[in-house]
Formats: structure tokens, sequence, C-alpha cells
């Protein structure tokens, strides 16, 4: 008769704890991870040279190594690089165009674009570098619009020449608006576009709801908008260094054009439309 009990029931105990053993999982942003030995739960929101950033639900972040000791929903894993997923077809670019596949960038025209500051060329070209190195748009910044009238008519637009310019702020009324009808009304205004968003900066040209909020904070007039803000969402804002990780922190948020508000998407595209006009 065969012994259904075995030859030892001694052999296995049932009761014997057993250690859960560490498996393989890729890293994914968003992904919400704890640290076994710190107890720092947070979501993956950046992965590069083998180490990952974390940030908690208080928006505080840290860098860890990826490797082993971490938990996800109580159990043990090793953290991977991040798999590579398989292109889709056919595939967009960042500003939803279709992407051209093995393209090279153009020799750069004439025409330029030109925004405001740092922050706003760096989203445009997040969002719309890969249309424009297609194009052979280079686009650059001004540090404010002051002297707008003397930039462009420095610049002189003209036939195959064009210049584009986009403007924080852009309402009827403004300083700004009143800088945009001078420089339609001057040299080379013929073949020169001003346009602009109603935001006070371009940080609100940014979806609020990738950074977990509801609107954009309002800030006292006379305040500094970009500290006001740092300040209202408890983020650190004593000197430029914290503006400029602030900026990194929204920036790192935004995966695509559907996550910009409308009226800058629309005027971004319009001023592109502009400057490879053929002539």
């Amino acid at each position: 008769m065969a012994d259904r009990y075995g030859s030892d029931i001694l052999a296995d105990d049932p009761h014997r704890a057993r250690r859960p053993r560490s498996v393989e999982r890729p890293i994914e942003i968003g992904m919400v991870v704890e640290d076994a030995q710190t107890g720092f739960v947070g979501a993956v929101v950046r992965v590069e040279y083998g180490r990952m950033e974390l940030e908690d639900r208080y928006g505080r972040t840290k860098p860890f190594p990826v490797g082993p000791g971490y938990l996800i929903d109580g159990r043990p894993v090793i953290l991977t690089a991040p798999r590579k997923a398989a292109p889709a077809a056919p595939m967009h670019t960042a500003s939803g165009s279709v992407a051209v596949a093995g393209a090279r960038a153009k020799v750069a025209l004439a025409s330029r674009i030109y925004v405001e500051g740092r922050h706003d060329a760096e989203l445009v070209e997040q969002v719309w570098g890969e249309d424009l190195r297609i194009e052979g748009v280079v686009v650059e910044y001004l540090g404010g619009v002051d002297d707008l009238a003397a930039i462009v008519a420095d610049f002189r637009p003209g036939p195959g020449r064009r210049l584009g310019v986009l403007v924080d702020h852009l309402v009827t009324g403004s300083k700004e608006a009143r800088i945009a009808q001078r420089v339609s009304r001057g040299p080379g205004g013929e073949h020169t576009l001003v346009v602009g968003h109603p935001f006070i900066d371009i940080w609100q040209a940014v979806n609020p709801a990738r950074l977990g909020i509801e609107a954009w904070p309002g800030v006292p007039r006379g305040q500094d908008w970009k500290h006001g803000v740092c300040a209202a969402l408890g983020w650190p804002d004593r000197d430029q260094a914290d503006i400029a990780a602030a900026w990194r922190r929204i920036r790192g948020r935004v995966r695509d054009w559907t996550d910009l508000e409308p009226e800058l998407i629309g005027r971004v595209e319009e001023l592109i439309d502009f400057v490879t006009a053929p002539v």
C-alpha cells in the first residue's frame, strides 16, 4: 500500500514560517516603491544611470540605487532597469505629429522663433523639438520683451526671413499687448508674428492636474510669481536654485502636448506654421 504521508512525517513542518523570496520587477515611472531599510515610500519619478528618484506624497524626493531591498505592496522585489517597450505604429512625436523614422535635422532656416525666457524655450523644445529640427527652425529666448521692437529691427525680418515671437501674459491692455502692437507697425512688421498666451508665466501652461493640484495658486500682486507659487505649494523658494529645481519638477511631469493648456499649444503651432510657410 502506498504511504500517502511519506516516510518521514517530520520532514516538512507546515507551521514553519517561510521567508518570501524577492522577485525581479522592471521599474516603471509612477510605480510606488518602499525602501525596506529606511521605510521611505514614494513614486518613481526619474530613472537614469542605475539610480532612481522617489517622490513621497508630501513632494519630498530621494535618490536610491536600482536593485534589491525594496517592497511593492509589502512584497520584496529586486528592481531592474525599465523594460524597453516595442515602438507602436505609427509613432508620434511629443507634439502629436506623426514621427518621421530616420529623418535628419534640416539646415537651420533664416526664420526664427523667439520666446521670452529659458523656461519657455525648454518647454517648447521638450514638446516640439523633434518637429522643429525636421523643419529646420531654431528657437531662441530673449530674457524679456521690453526691448522687443529693437530686437525685431535688428533681426531685419523679410521674405524668407520671418520672425515669430511667443509672449507671456498677452492680454488686452497689458504692457505685452502694447509692445506687440508697436512691433507689428514697425520695420519688418509684415514679416513678424507676435502671439501670446494669457498666463503670467509659462509654468501655468502646464496642466495643474499633472502636479496633483486642481489649479495654480494665486499670488498677491507685488510678490514674485514663481516664489509665491513655490511657497503656496510648500516647495523651497529661498533662491534661484530652488526656483530652477521647481521648474525641473514641473517640466518632468510633462509627457507630451496633452499635458499642456490649449492656449499655449495653439500659439506654438501658429508660430511654426508662420515661419515655415513657403516664400
